[in-house]
């Protein structure tokens, strides 16, 4: 049961207008957007209050131009899905219209069956499981960012090839974790690749002697880590204090986040390859979109998933405008129905598609993180060692199981 306190503190979470620079009709009706997240635990610095930055630039940039009149509310779900479905429910009945960011594949997959319920728009921007354009797919969710299929093949298939044959997979104990070590068995697999053997971690989590004890004596030559935030800081922390690069087994993280990095430094996280839809510094339009939020975001660039949020809610905005808010209001289905016929196009995704399945088909990068000697600016940390089609990043349309209709 959840408690009144957590009531209190995060259901009545506090609610900011964004202000706009054209004055609007008072009968004009109020599109709300909620940003859930966690703000507080482990994963607070890779989505939290930087995804609501990136949300509020969206909306700062878009809403008053065309007459919009929008409402930013967030919240913290403290990484616990009870609690996070209560939010999602009293914001629902107090009419917000779109649940973006969200942060935790079990909230996500417990929200999408809310969402569609309700009618209401739900847009996965920090969310792993790829179960959310698979079987659990919705005609009211979209899936930007990351997904543990993509993660596991663009980074996966890679390192097999570079001579990484045999894994060894620890995966956190949750459906983000669960989800990635059957993604990552099947593309090891299908390289010609061995999975030695598998762990299952507990989250949230400190001490990973024991477990990294069981992954160095599985003599695989890959340690693989489907962990992620805090977690997955941690356990690189504690694999380098155990030597195990050292003598010859390597690591290999998926959803890692350009903090986690920077939180690593560059001569732990030297030469760790990763996967990647969005990096500040790959080229002009990145870079403008990350000069924009810089001070907001602490004098720090966004990573995939915050700016994922801002391309989320301009592309919704634009169905409402299309639209016109009181539909958009009305049916989330039928916005989530414009947003997949028409491409998206901003600073952070260029001519971008979603498929049937709400699977937000984008370009995916293979980076490759910089030694110390070759960082030149704050934040200068990845090599693009590769550029991947989304025909070859994303799982085909046919193996997901999605039932909606192509």
């Amino acid at each position: 049961m959840i408690t009144r306190r957590a009531t209190i503190g995060a259901i009545a979470a506090a609610a900011t207008t964004v202000g706009t620079s054209r004055p609007r009709a008072q009968s004009s009706p109020v599109i709300r957007i909620g940003v859930l997240n966690d703000q507080s635990g482990v994963y607070r610095d890779v989505g939290g209050p930087g995804s609501v930055v990136c949300v509020k630039q969206a909306v700062a940039e878009f809403a008053g131009q065309n007459g919009l009149n929008v409402e930013v509310l967030t919240a913290d779900h403290q990484n616990k899905p009870d609690l996070g479905m209560s939010i999602a429910r009293k914001w629902f009945d107090e009419g917000v219209d779109v649940i973006t960011d969200v942060q935790g594949s079990g909230i996500a997959l417990a929200l999408t069956k809310l969402a569609r319920e309700r009618d209401k728009v739900m847009m996965a921007c920090n969310v792993a499981t790829s179960e959310l354009t698979g079987k659990a797919c919705s005609p009211n969710t979209v899936h930007f960012g990351y997904d543990t299929y993509m993660t596991a093949n663009v980074t996966g298939s890679a390192v097999v090839k570079q001579g990484g044959d045999s894994w060894f997979i620890m995966y956190a104990d949750y459906a983000f974790g669960k989800q990635m070590k059957e993604d990552l068995t099947a593309v090891v697999t299908r390289n010609q690749g061995k999975v030695l053997g598998t762990l299952s971690v507990p989250f949230p989590n400190s001490d990973f002697s024991s477990q990294l004890v069981q992954a160095q004596s599985s003599g695989a030559r890959i340690i693989g880590l489907a962990e992620a935030g805090l977690d997955l800081i941690n356990v690189i922390k504690q694999a380098a204090e155990f030597g195990i690069t050292q003598r010859g087994q390597k690591l290999a993280a998926f959803v890692v986040f350009i903090q986690d990095i920077h939180g690593l430094g560059l001569q732990v996280a030297q030469g760790l390859q990763l996967s990647n839809v969005y990096y500040w510094d790959r080229d002009d339009r990145s870079r403008a979109f990350a000069k924009r939020v810089w001070t907001a975001m602490g004098d720090r660039p966004p990573n995939q998933s915050q700016a994922s949020n801002y391309s989320a809610v301009q592309h919704y905005l634009k169905a409402a405008k299309a639209l016109g808010p009181e539909e958009a209001k009305k049916s989330g289905a039928a916005a989530v129905a414009w947003m997949k016929a028409h491409k998206i196009d901003d600073d952070v995704l260029q001519n971008v598609s979603i498929r049937a399945d709400g699977r937000v088909l984008s370009q995916a990068f293979l980076c490759e993180v910089k030694k110390p000697e070759e960082s030149k600016y704050p934040w200068d940390y990845y090599h693009i060692r590769a550029v991947v089609p989304p025909e070859q990043a994303w799982r085909p349309l046919a193996d997901g199981g999605c039932p909606l209709p192509s």
